[in-house]
């Protein structure tokens, strides 16, 4: 497995070593030893998630202001745009975001400690993203920051998945608050 840095520290891709032939492939998508070995992460994973979208399907941005979640996320079938956004008000990097494209093809992860918001476009039609959490999912905690927020500024790679340039979003990620409105985390995780 390869490391990749992103241009906030702490939030890393992940590429592992695939071996494939004229059969197909093989690849070992998590070992606690090698991750914490090359991350220097030390996460204790307690749940796994599973989702299933249509093309321009955004979730997001997530996370949950008590027991935070960090997340290794990936794309078992199809393709997204994963996008993270710095919470931590004493971080250097608040409110900074990374994207990155994870797709079946690619078999890229990426770590997004907590203390992170969390989201994704789908690219593709039934686009399945799969995602370990270290903390348990608590609904009384979830928060939810609006995706197109002009304080953080992402660029969602929408051109052509959307006549009307807006993606899909649920009741609830319609509701996001903008950053400076939000609860953030103060606590230095």
């Amino acid at each position: 497995m390869q490391v990749i840095q992103t241009a906030i520290p702490e939030v890393l891709i992940l590429e592992p070593k695939v071996f494939g032939d004229d059969r197909g492939f093989f690849y070992e998508s998590f070992n606690q030893q090698t991750f914490e070995q090359l991350t220097g992460v030390k996460a204790n994973f307690v749940q796994d998630n599973h989702s299933k979208s249509a093309a321009n399907v955004l979730r997001g941005l997530h996370y949950q202001i008590e027991q935070p979640q960090g997340k290794l996320v990936r794309v078992s079938a199809g393709e997204v745009f994963d996008v993270v956004v710095d919470l931590r008000r004493e971080s250097n990097t608040f409110g900074s975001w990374v994207g990155v494209f994870l797709s079946a093809e690619n078999k890229r992860q990426l770590w997004v400690p907590p203390g992170f918001a969390h989201g994704f476009l789908v690219l593709k039609n039934d686009t399945e993203f799969l995602y370990k959490t270290t903390d348990y999912y608590a609904p009384q905690h979830e928060r939810c920051i609006r995706w197109d927020d002009p304080e953080i500024g992402i660029d969602w790679p929408l051109a052509g998945l959307s006549s009307l340039g807006v993606p899909n979003l649920s009741a609830k990620d319609k509701l996001g608050l903008d950053l400076l409105q939000a609860e953030v985390f103060e606590d230095g995780l």
